[in-house]
């Protein structure tokens, strides 16, 4: 990217932030509906959410845009853990940056098979610097990767959302158009309290949940083959039967997943059908 392209991305986002600023000062009816620009469009629009921090939410954003991309969709990633982003470094482009079209757009990044992804760490310096905005400068900047990327044509956007639910998950509930999402647990105590708060949150913002997803169920002795749920027995069937929801898969503790998504390979490396039950129901093979 060119000096003059790098200094245009960064007017677009003070300029984003100092508009997300002063908007709080301003009386409003409701809720300030995004819209995506002339050179987008996006079809369905999917949140995967989570009611704490630690579960794996970005792997299992990760997982579903590489199983949607096999599946021949169109796939773009927003990555809205816009303080702590780890979708680029998955993918493998860690080390590349957004660039400007004209203007007022911003061209997203393109991983090794044509997945769409902004992400803060797409517009700073070094991939390590910390994101020190106050919530009006996030919710400025969660509207400009909405509104101003030229997305082109997109079967799915993948909303990965930052844990709990705070401003940013409340900006998406209410301002991007999402279809349904994804709640992601792990096999602790607390679970039930946890993805209470997601289902809730998703109920009180009318947005259906596709259903749940637990990550680090168990793991397989590789000597043995023996599974074994070092957190104590599995209550996502439980959980999800409590909450009226779908239960879309159990997904192990697997050093070979981990090492792929820091190597950058998870769509080349990735081991197929890990959440089969998530892609039915959220891109059945019949749907047009």
């Amino acid at each position: 990217m060119t000096p003059e392209e790098e200094e245009a991305i960064r007017r677009e986002f003070e300029a984003s932030r100092q508009a997300g600023h002063e908007q709080t000062q301003q009386q409003h009816q409701g809720p300030e509906m995004f819209q995506v620009n002339a050179l987008s469009n996006v079809k369905h629009v999917i949140g995967v959410v989570s009611g704490k921090g630690g579960v794996g939410k970005s792997l299992v954003t990760g997982i579903l845009a590489t199983e949607l991309m096999r599946a021949g969709k169109s796939v773009g990633i927003l990555d809205a853990d816009i303080t702590g982003p780890s979708i680029p470094k998955m993918f493998g482009i860690g080390n590349e940056r957004l660039t400007a079209m004209g203007e007022h757009l911003i061209l997203p990044a393109n991983t090794v098979t044509g997945i769409k992804v902004v992400s803060t760490n797409l517009i700073l310096e070094h991939e390590s610097d910390p994101v020190l905005w106050r919530g009006p400068m996030l919710m400025g900047v969660l509207k400009q990767f909405y509104e101003d990327v030229a997305w082109g044509e997109l079967d799915y956007l993948l909303v990965d959302m930052p844990p709990g639910t705070g401003d940013v998950a409340l900006t998406v509930f209410q301002s991007i158009p999402v279809e349904g999402v994804v709640i992601v647990s792990s096999p602790q105590d607390l679970v039930q309290m946890v993805v209470g708060k997601a289902v809730n949150m998703a109920a009180m913002m009318d947005v259906p949940v596709v259903g749940l997803v637990e990550n680090m169920s168990y793991y397989v002795c590789p000597n043995c083959g023996e599974r074994h749920e070092p957190f104590g027995p599995s209550r996502a069937e439980e959980t999800a039967k409590h909450f009226g929801i779908d239960m879309l898969g159990r997904l192990p503790i697997d050093p070979a997943i981990a090492a792929l998504c820091d190597q950058g390979t998870i769509e080349r490396d990735l081991p197929e059908h890990l959440l089969d039950e998530a892609l039915d129901i959220i891109a059945p093979v019949d749907a047009e």
